[in-house]
């Protein structure tokens, strides 16, 4: 591979298994790992315990933080792989919360005009790995981590995001896209499987590189 990508991302639901592999393909091909603020974030408890309250002050937490992470991304001189996109950002879960009624509409508005401003500076992914996986497999790995503010996670909520992803990947057109269902993969405890993810990726960064 004479040229190296400068950008890869993974994208998928909550309990995907984004940040595992994320930091698997880290380690794997020596990349820098780039990670959702989830942690840190001040408003995702309350997010989960309040949708309708805290739904802006989330969304628009988590699009500045992308918004820096694709900035530095691209500013660096390393491969970076970062968990979740900008892009899901706006078109999944601002999208879905306002479809759900938490997100009014003048606060969405506000929102998408923001979005608008700011997806103009920001260059697609050089391949976009989307791991997609059915409601119940969600809950699964949602529940074997255990996180507190996960518990209150509502199904109805984790559907119309499935939904918005299906939209959304069957439409993205912004470069190169892998998709990987995980419904029966097991690629933490089984090495095969990581590997069959692995060789897959390969193929497509020496398609890009080549």
């Amino acid at each position: 591979m004479g040229i190296h990508p400068k950008h890869i991302a993974v994208s998928g639901n909550i309990g995907a298994g984004k940040t595992t592999l994320t930091e698997m393909l880290a380690k794997h091909y020596g990349w820098q790992a780039e990670f959702e603020d989830v942690e840190d974030n001040p408003y995702l408890a309350d997010f989960y315990g309040d949708m309708s309250k805290w739904s802006f002050h989330l969304q628009v937490y988590f699009l500045n933080s992308r918004f820096e992470q694709v900035n530095k991304v691209r500013t660096g001189d390393k491969t970076v792989i970062q968990d979740r996109t900008i892009y899901e950002d706006a078109y999944i879960f601002a999208k879905s919360l306002h479809h759900q009624g938490y997100f009014n509409d003048r606060d969405y508005k506000n929102y998408l005009t923001l979005f608008d401003a700011m997806i103009k500076f920001v260059e697609a992914p050089d391949l976009l790995i989307y791991l997609k996986s059915d409601i119940d497999k969600l809950v699964r790995n949602i529940e074997t981590r255990g996180r507190d503010y996960e518990s209150a996670i509502r199904i109805d909520y984790l559907q119309g995001l499935n939904s918005h992803y299906n939209d959304w990947i069957a439409k993205y057109k912004e470069g190169k896209l892998l998709v990987i269902d995980v419904n029966d993969i097991d690629f933490v405890k089984n090495q095969d499987d990581f590997a069959s993810i692995v060789s897959k990726i390969d193929v497509e960064l020496h398609g890009l590189f080549s």
